[in-house]
């Protein structure tokens, strides 16, 4: 049986691994599986730079789109798939071996989940997590200081000449095609019992042969 793919996209900041994370607790391991499009950047000496050399991942050509793709479709086909986890220049941090096995619900999230086009497809239900700027720029700056270990005038820089343009560009306008927006301004509590309980309809409905 096809699994039910869920495309899960919003600006950076949103707090859409928040609520990925969230849903992902309320069901066991080998009920859903989340493939994110964090794990397919390229390799660093491929990326393209701006006018001050700095290094731009926030571009859709960033992104090993082909691979994300077709692993996307592996896990379709009921196939074990495995990366290693990409650091972002974190020197202090460990790349890891993933490994994504199929699942009844296949959860695809990030940037640009639904900008390429092959992937945007492939959703049978697509969300959009959002909110204001001010709260993104701050959620980023925790994020990138802490995960990733950007100083604070880069993670300023980058929002401003990268994140923010690649937003307006590549991520709003699918705001207004996709099946469910979520505002993240205060909370998304009511939002995430709402897709909880979907899921759970869908896997009572689909039950394992």
């Amino acid at each position: 049986m096809k699994p039910l793919v869920i495309g899960i996209t919003g600006g950076s900041g949103s707090g859409k691994t928040t609520f990925i994370r969230q849903l992902r607790e309320a069901f066991p391991p080998d009920q859903v599986c989340i493939i994110s499009q964090d794990d397919y950047y390229k390799p660093r000496e491929v990326q393209s730079c701006d006018d001050r050399g700095v290094v731009n991942f926030d571009l859709p050509r960033s992104i090993d789109k082909k691979s994300f793709y077709e692993d996307l479709r592996a896990l379709v086909r009921g196939e074990i798939v495995e990366r290693i986890e990409y650091t972002f220049n974190n020197s202090s941090k460990e790349a890891a071996r993933l490994i994504f096995h199929p699942a009844p619900v296949i959860i695809v999230e990030g940037l640009f989940v639904l900008h390429f086009k092959k992937i945007r497809h492939a959703l049978d239900l697509s969300i959009f997590v959002h909110a204001k700027e001010n709260l993104k720029v701050i959620r980023r700056i925790k994020r990138d200081q802490v995960e990733r270990n950007y100083p604070i005038e880069d993670v300023l820089y980058r929002y401003e000449n990268h994140v923010l343009p690649a937003f307006e560009k590549y991520i709003k306008p699918y705001m207004e095609e996709v099946d469910v927006v979520i505002n993240n301004n205060h909370h998304f509590d009511q939002a995430l019992l709402m897709l909880q309980g979907f899921v759970h309809h869908y896997l009572r409905e689909n039950p394992a042969q």
